[in-house]
């Protein structure tokens, strides 16, 4: 993990790496923004200039590296874009600086130190850079070989080593806490996107169970797992059904964080499928090279668990694996097929590759019976969601408007991109059965707000409940971007954490 330090040290002194200033899009070209003074005096005022000579607009995400100025000890000067400049008495908002800080951060990738002077008025400024850098700063590297010699200086395969926040004061009570949560917030992301990013011959629910194990007894955590010896005698009829097929069993894992003052209690629920084959409803061609990831929510939500507990947040939270994996063989569930679930109703299997909601009903039948204060699934459940919304925008449904609201607004505020979606009664009714109380399929218009009705089924009477479908931002298959990088996001991790501190703090109601 990349190192963060505080320093109040000059950026003429200080021996790094690069020095990070931002630049932002100005009506006449790159303005210089607040924190790149001193660099700027030392160009004589002409950073703006320079750096338009060499092409610099000040553009989002944009990187320019020059030559640090004379007497400097640090020999770079790595300027990155920001975007539009605000207007006079304005700032820029976290999710800009959290980005712009990402794209340095990967810029700097194979660096020892990299010190960072962008726009930070206050405690909630310098987290935001503290945690973008952090973010950017990932690599994963488990599987490659080490070359001859070990590595070399500036390998570009090894991330920045450390981050060094400018003009923050360690001794600041404020920042210091600010940066110390973005911190431990970045280390469980990683953790999520390594899970995502580690192959399915490797991670496999009994493996995945045991990585949960072993972090509940370095946090200090209660965990549970179920095998399927102990599936079967509970009835876990969704689970069971969709992991048969494989010679990897499934698990179904009950991981919990509680504190002493807490008076609210968060049950979290995470759709695990290690590898998605789709089942005897097998997935066509070029459709199966990712399917790693199909265990995203449940990686999101082991780390949320995690980071409740190095947060100390004043809040329980619970969190529920639903581990399987869907191959097909010939003891695989077959389409046709009739499941039944845990809550005791029965569902006829129309699609095996519609697996993820049964896995989830179990695990949201069996989170609603400790009556929590509210529960959130979070699942790379459709492709319908995708294409309702894109790769970067995860969905929000619920059986609550304030609460899927309020979801929606914790999800902008943490940086993550997220649209509140409808549950219209009317599309129930194409989920009907002639031989179940109802078929995992319905409509194939608005698949995604199907998927939601279905999870809703299992959601016990008076319990508010959310969906989050991040099948879009789970795992990016383009060019990294800001702090997000190539593979698995670590999608829905800081939006749960958030969640978890405003409800401690009595946020929610």
């Amino acid at each position: 993990m990349t190192e963060l330090t505080l320093s109040t040290s000059s950026p003429a002194s200080l021996r790094a790496d690069a020095i990070v200033v931002g630049v932002a899009k100005g009506a006449k070209g790159p303005v210089a923004a607040p924190g790149a003074e001193a660099v700027v005096s030392a160009f004589d005022g002409k950073l703006a200039a320079v750096l338009e000579t060499l092409g610099a607009t000040g553009g989002e995400g944009e990187v320019t590296k020059l030559p640090a100025p004379a007497g400097f000890k640090t020999p770079v000067v790595l300027a990155v874009g920001l975007g539009e400049a605000p207007s006079e008495d304005g700032r820029f908002d976290g999710e800009t600086l959290r980005r712009a800080a990402g794209a340095a951060s990967r810029a700097l990738a194979g660096a020892k130190k990299g010190a960072f002077a962008l726009p930070a008025e206050d405690a909630a400024d310098a987290a935001a850079v503290a945690e973008g850098a952090l973010l950017g700063a990932y690599t994963f590297t488990a599987y490659r070989s080490a070359p001859q010699g070990g590595r070399k200086k500036d390998d570009k395969s090894t991330p920045l080593a450390e981050v060094i926040l400018l003009g923050s004061k360690p001794r600041d009570k404020a920042v210091k806490a600010a940066t110390e949560r973005a911190a431990a917030v970045a280390a469980e992301v990683h953790r999520a996107r390594d899970l995502v990013n580690t192959p399915s011959n490797d991670l496999y629910p009994e493996t995945f169970a045991a990585a949960v194990a072993q972090a509940a007894k370095e946090h200090g955590l209660k965990v549970e797992v179920l095998d399927e010896k102990a599936l079967a005698k509970g009835g876990y009829g969704g689970i069971l059904g969709v992991g048969q097929g494989s010679a990897n069993p499934p698990r179904l894992v009950r991981l919990s964080y509680t504190h002493a003052k807490a008076d609210k209690t968060l049950a979290l629920v995470g759709k695990g499928i290690t590898y998605d084959s789709g089942g005897i409803s097998l997935k066509p061609a070029g459709h199966n090279e990712t399917m790693k990831c199909d265990m995203s929510g449940a990686a999101a939500v082991f780390a949320a668990v995690v980071a409740a507990a190095r947060l100390g947040l004043a809040v329980n939270v619970t969190g529920w694996l639903a581990l399987a994996e869907n191959m097909p063989s010939g003891s695989a569930t077959r389409p046709g097929d009739v499941l039944r679930m845990y809550s005791g109703k029965t569902v006829e299997v129309l699609n095996t590759d519609a697996e993820g909601r049964l896995v989830l009903a179990d695990a949201l039948a069996r989170a609603g019976e400790e009556k929590p204060d509210a529960i959130v699934d979070v699942a790379t459940l459709t492709g319908a969601m995708v294409l309702a919304l894109g790769v970067r925008t995860f969905g929000v449904m619920s059986n609550d408007e304030a609460f899927r609201t309020a979801l929606h607004e914790i999800a902008e505020e943490a940086g993550e991109q997220s649209w509140p979606m409808p549950l219209p009664a009317e599309l129930r009714k194409g989920m009907d059965s002639p031989v179940a109380d109802l078929a995992n399929m319905g409509e194939r218009m608005g698949g995604g707000l199907v998927a939601g009705l279905f999870l809703k089924e299992f959601v016990g009477e008076g319990v508010t409940w959310a969906h989050l479908d991040i099948a879009g931002p789970a795992f990016h298959e383009g060019a990294p971007y800001g702090y997000t990088p190539k593979g698995g996001t670590g999608a829905a991790v800081r939006t749960l954490v958030r969640l978890a501190e405003r409800t401690g703090a009595g946020d929610l109601g």
